[in-house]
């Protein structure tokens, strides 16, 4: 930036500061408690059956949605903006992907977390490469996927249609039978907001899994902190770090 900077926050005493400060935590919390309460709502929202067989194209060839959740419970998938008649995927989700969580920690409590565009395999694969990323990323070139949950559309450009979509990110979960249920969904700023393992965490129905929520009957719970680990510690020692 080469202007010079002249808008600056109202300079104070130390005094001052600490009073606007401890005002302002005050409302902070607040915030904290009502997202908390939020969060414990979504753990009860409803959910609907997944009656469609999709299936996807990945590194490995074709795979269902149920292998999406690569064995784990619960699933959170990313409408990555990126239709078939691009040649690069969204910038703003881009951003998005450059600050999701290692996925270790979101294992560690039975959630896969996968991205899906409508790109073909072929234009999806460099594109990941360039970016760095390692998170899985599969197509839905060739099926109703996206335009089945609202994201796939087709634009009049020029005399001609051009195949696209949108963005956002929706939460499934199954049962022992590999039934499974869309439990969640947002897109918009909604997205914003996710990216560290805590607010993924709180979109998926289990949420964080410790004692201090607020959750249904038999949702699984145990001690906080108790299942935290370095990511590549994860089943490999008894106990946290912080407790040694």
């Amino acid at each position: 930036m080469s202007e010079t900077m002249t808008a600056l926050p109202e300079v104070v005493s130390k005094e001052e500061w600490l009073k606007a400060h401890e005002e302002m935590l005050a409302k902070e919390k607040a915030h904290s408690r009502a997202r908390d309460a939020l969060n414990a709502e979504r753990r009860c929202h409803p959910m609907y059956r997944i009656d469609k067989d999709y299936a996807f194209d990945g590194p490995d060839g074709k795979v269902s949605l149920l292998d999406l959740f690569d064995g784990r419970r619960q699933l959170i998938l990313y409408h990555f903006m990126f239709g078939p008649n691009a040649e690069q995927g969204c910038d703003g989700c881009s951003m998005v992907v450059d600050n999701m969580c290692h996925p270790a920690h979101l294992h560690a409590r039975d959630i896969n977390l996968v991205l899906v565009s409508r790109a073909p395999l072929e234009k999806i694969e460099p594109f990941k490469k360039r970016m760095g990323w390692d998170l899985p990323w599969y197509s839905s070139f060739g099926n109703d996927f996206s335009f089945d949950f609202g994201l796939g559309h087709k634009t009049l450009k020029a005399g001609e249609y051009q195949d696209g979509e949108m963005f956002g990110m929706s939460v499934f979960i199954r049962d022992d039978e590999g039934n499974i249920y869309r439990t969640w969904f947002t897109q918009h700023r909604g997205v914003e907001y996710l990216g560290t393992s805590f607010s993924f965490f709180d979109i998926v129905p289990y949420g964080r899994q410790e004692d201090w929520e607020d959750s249904p009957e038999g949702w699984p719970k145990g001690p906080r902190y108790s299942w935290w680990r370095h990511h590549d510690r994860y089943g490999k020692e008894d106990k946290p770090c912080h407790d040694k």
